[in-house]
């Protein structure tokens, strides 16, 4: 089966837009976006404090083969999220410790693959995040197919070139280009309630009051 490329999209955020999107909260964005768009909690970081922000790079891989992960690699740039659909297969790595230094040299700002990685202590030392669902020692094969810059699902959450994609401790999230417009102010104004709710609890009140909740006896009528 032949390889598909195909180009990644020239629009993205700029490198002030996206380092104020690594410091918004992914469930505050989820919060905004009704709680879509959020990754299966499988897919987690190899290390905490390994926040990002970026546009996607996305790689279909055959199952247990990763040769698409070289050619998206090989295209990736300076702050591009690979994001990889290798269909949740956890007993073949198809991402180690010499791919995640080949993206360290090309600046790219974080590794999403759903499916398994290997060589862990590289990954978590190397301070390049990555968000994977499994980790295995077998090594994957290579020249099977699959496709560079296609709409893939990752984690349960279709995922397109182009689409921002932001990871914290929590998890990943997934922001299509329509929905940018205005979300940042939301998500503001929703961190600033959420400091109010703080301090309200600092002066005694519950989280029943300062959320509005009816009388126990109202709920689930």
């Amino acid at each position: 089966m032949a390889l598909e490329l195909n180009d990644a999209p020239k629009t993205r955020l700029n490198e002030g837009a996206l380092a104020a999107w690594s410091e918004i909260p992914v469930a505050i964005i989820g919060d905004e976006l009704n709680r879509a768009q959020i990754m299966q909690a499988a897919i987690k970081p190899v290390a905490p404090g390994k926040g990002f922000a970026g546009h996607a790079l996305t790689a279909r891989c055959m199952v247990g083969d990763n040769a698409a992960l070289h050619y998206a690699l090989a295209e990736a740039w300076p702050g591009a999220v690979i994001v990889a659909d290798a269909s949740g297969f956890e007993n073949t790595a198809v991402w180690g410790g010499i791919m995640h230094a080949g993206a360290q040299v090309r600046g790219v700002a974080a590794v999403v693959i759903d499916g398994a990685v290997r060589d862990l202590a590289e990954l978590r030392a190397s301070g390049l995040p990555a968000y994977v669902r499994a980790a295995v020692p077998a090594g994957p094969h290579k020249g099977f197919g699959g496709a560079v810059n296609i709409t893939i699902q990752c984690g349960g959450v279709p995922v397109s070139p182009g689409d921002l994609v932001i990871g914290d401790d929590d998890g990943v999230i997934v922001i299509r280009p329509d929905q940018i417009d205005g979300l940042m102010e939301r998500c503001r104004a929703r961190l600033a309630k959420e400091a109010a709710i703080i301090e309200g609890l600092k002066a005694g009140k519950t989280t029943v009051e300062l959320t509005g909740l009816p009388p126990a006896d109202m709920i689930g009528k």
